[in-house]
């Protein structure tokens, strides 16, 4: 009789890691490559945000506005380079989960999904919808979708968060 050796198999709460993380990856990435190929469509959207064009024009409110192109052409590409870098965290961080290296993915994801909950919760949240006035805009307006990421991107890391259960064991041996 052979001697038992220990299941490699994922346990479903480390499964779920790594697909939710997995799907996280892929969004951002997505989202990276679509305003590197389409650069034009958000930049329009971060300009008109930034120079708060289409908000209730208050006064007390107007000083914050950004109207210079170059600083919202700069302040675009930085989200955009925050995407890309976020995504390959989230890659990296999904590559570890599927070598069952849990104590390292579970870093990498929180690294990743941080990165996301930043952009989306202080960058479009906190500063566009509020300093911004975004949510004043009936035309760009981007909260309900950054809402959606900064939620989903949080339960995420919850799950990533959970006690898988089981034996202690380190990162090299792929535990939890």
């Amino acid at each position: 009789m052979a001697a038992s050796r220990p299941s490699r198999a994922l346990s479903p709460l480390s499964l779920a890691a790594t697909l939710l993380t997995a799907t996280v990856a892929l969004y951002m990435a997505l989202v990276a490559f679509g305003n590197i190929t389409d650069f034009g469509t958000n930049q329009q959207f971060v300009r008109h945000v930034l120079a708060m064009d289409t908000t209730f024009k208050d006064d007390d409110l107007m000083w914050h506005a950004v109207e210079s192109r170059a600083l919202q052409d700069t302040a675009y590409v930085a989200i955009i380079v925050w995407e890309t870098l976020s995504a390959l965290v989230l890659v990296a961080a999904t590559w570890l989960w599927a070598r069952r290296r849990n104590t390292e993915a579970r870093r990498w994801s929180t690294y990743g999904l941080v990165m996301v909950m930043l952009l989306f919760g202080a960058g479009f949240i906190g500063v566009g919808g509020e300093w911004f006035a975004m949510w004043q805009s009936d035309t760009w307006n981007g909260l309900d979708a950054a809402t959606r990421v900064f939620t989903l991107s949080g339960v995420v890391l919850l799950v990533v968060h959970l006690p898988f259960g089981g034996r202690a064991s380190s990162s090299a041996d792929g535990g939890a």
